[in-house]
């Protein structure tokens, strides 16, 4: 930019731009905030248009960041009159593109739209001489016109400021614009998805794939977040190419590392990527569960869109939420999100005016569907061939465990050479027996006991209120039952037998603190006690480690027994 009269050298006004254009996108706006106080006097100090019309944008993104709305748009407008007074360069088109997104932000999106297209021209013209300014306004241009729903060609600007950025020599500009463009590319290859078109879809997480493999490749060190957005965009990527199952481990995985570090605007984006998977898996495999840990997120990831004003995504997320409780049966809990997304848009977006219509049409299907869906969750939470609860079932209610508050115990209940039988008899004997086992626990357990099939031979007993003797207690009972049952009706070389390990997490007395000691080391504590009970001779229940001599069979509780 050229400056007027300038009482400060252009050097410096460029250098403390591109430290604010850094900052201003940033989730935390600390920095931001900081560097503008320590800029006002630099930008103060020139009475060039641009300058002076830079120094509006920057203040009405302050007023912006405080909630001072009339001050933003006030400032805004001050921009906007001084730039028929600046030069035609591409750091008229940045300043152009800035306002735009400033704008976009407020939900002025009338006035975005005219902003981006006057920047966008300007870039036009400025292409045969790469810059960083060029490079800037092309990224600005990309968010604004995702913000303005304009995917195609927020993808088109953010090729283009990848282009500028390869030209030149800032390793942190070029990476930062390689993951741009290949998160705008998973955006819309997202929209596409939706619509039906998977061909094209799939060529476009392709290129985000390519895109992001690239930044990965080069000498840069990105910051946290930026890492984690990386991620979330590659695991995105895998879903839009139809790699659900690829796509979903790397997903959580990052989701883990976004909850515990990144900012409240990051952490509601991964959980929409991530809702969004859930969403297409749950519909793959008719998995209820999954279709309401996607709502959850859902709901989570509106609630950090509102928080941080990304108008846009709060939007997606509420007309999803209404998607995805109607497909699963829940006609209010669908209407009320819908309620809310046309309340917020003020003018129903197409899509939202059609499910809008249907729902009144659909209503009593939708009534019958919740019916089926609660079929469906039954069934997502129960053991088909013992009618246990399954795993899930049981994860689910060990995670919603208080424990410390009264004992409980758990007990891994294992089938003594399970395998044999299968050998030996049938599969069609091996699951008589599985079954029979599972009525035995049933039968033999306490009042208010659950007993779920954990996996394969292995079922899983909970206990609450039990202390370790009343545990013990039971599970040797159990262990009888199966032990004396009668199994000559099976063709089988010998009786089955089960070996159980049992652990328990007592009461905390008031005013003690409670150790934090969660549902799984318990249970791996309970399998612990297991293998050692099969490494003692099989057909016993064990609740701590062995003593030197064990009996043949029974009750086993080490030396403290």
């Amino acid at each position: 930019m050229t400056t007027g009269p300038a009482r400060v050298a252009p050097g410096v006004l460029q250098a403390a731009l591109w430290r604010l254009l850094d900052a201003s996108d940033a989730e935390d706006p600390t920095r931001f905030l900081d560097l503008l106080d320590e800029s006002d006097a630099v930008l103060a100090g020139t009475d060039d248009p641009s300058w002076t019309a830079w120094r509006h944008a920057l203040a009405a993104r302050r007023a912006q960041l405080a909630g001072e709305h009339e001050r933003s748009a006030d400032e805004v407008s001050a921009a906007r009159d001084l730039l028929d007074r600046c030069p035609v360069s591409s750091e008229t088109a940045l300043l152009m593109a800035y306002l735009a997104h400033v704008e976009v932000t407020a939900d002025h999106l009338d006035h975005a739209m005219l902003l981006a297209v006057d920047a966008s021209l300007l870039t036009d013209g400025q292409a045969a001489q790469p810059s960083r300014a060029l490079l800037q306004a092309h990224r600005w241009l990309s968010l604004t016109l995702s913000g303005l729903d304009l995917e195609e060609l927020a993808v088109a600007h953010a090729a283009l400021g990848h282009q500028v950025a390869a030209a030149l020599p800032d390793v942190g500009d070029h990476g930062r614009l390689l993951l741009l463009s290949a998160r705008q590319h998973v955006e819309l290859a997202q929209t596409l998805r939706r619509r039906g078109d998977s061909e094209r879809a799939e060529e476009l997480a392709g290129e985000a794939l390519v895109r992001a493999s690239a930044a990965r490749e080069l000498d840069w060190r990105p910051e946290q977040a930026e890492a984690d957005l990386l991620d979330v965009v590659q695991a995105w990527a895998l879903m839009c190419g139809g790699d659900l199952d690829d796509a979903l481990g790397p997903l959580r995985r990052v989701r883990r590392s976004v909850q515990r570090e990144a900012g409240v605007w990051l952490r509601g984006y991964t959980d929409l990527v991530l809702a969004r998977l859930l969403t297409a898996v749950a519909k793959r495999d008719g998995d209820v569960v999954l279709g309401e840990e996607a709502i959850d997120l859902l709901v989570d990831a509106s609630g950090a869109f509102a928080a941080t004003g990304d108008r846009r995504r709060y939007r997606q997320t509420l007309l999803e939420l209404g998607q995805d409780n109607a497909d699963l049966g829940r006609p209010a809990e669908a209407l009320h999100w819908l309620e809310a997304y046309r309340a917020d848009t003020g003018r129903a977006h197409a899509r939202g005016r059609e499910m809008w219509a249907e729902m009144f049409v659909r209503r009593s299907r939708l009534r019958e569907a919740e019916r089926q869906a609660a079929v469906l969750r039954r069934h997502a939470l129960e053991d088909p061939l013992t009618g246990l609860g399954n795993r899930r079932s049981a994860e689910r209610r060990l995670g919603a465990l208080r424990l410390g508050e009264e004992p409980l115990s758990l007990a891994v209940v294992d089938v003594d050479r399970f395998k044999e039988v299968n050998d030996e008899a049938s599969h069609t004997q091996g699951d008589a027996v599985l079954r029979r086992v599972a009525d035995l626990l049933r039968e033999h357990s306490r009042t208010g006991d659950e007993v779920y099939r954990w996996a394969g031979d292995e079922f899983l007993v909970v206990l609450p209120t039990a202390a370790e003797p009343q545990a013990m207690a039971v599970m040797e009972r159990l262990r009888s039952a199966v032990a004396e049952a009668d199994w000559s009706d099976l063709a089988l070389s010998e009786a089955v037998t089960v070996s159980i390990g049992v652990a328990t997490a007592p009461a905390v007395p008031a005013g003690q603190v409670n150790p934090v000691v969660g549902w799984k080391a318990l249970f791996d504590t309970a399998d612990l006690h297991l293998f050692s009970a099969k490494r003692g001779g099989r057909n016993r229940v064990r609740a701590h480690a062995p003593p030197e001599t064990l009996p043949p069979t029974g009750v086993d509780q080490g030396e403290s027994a």
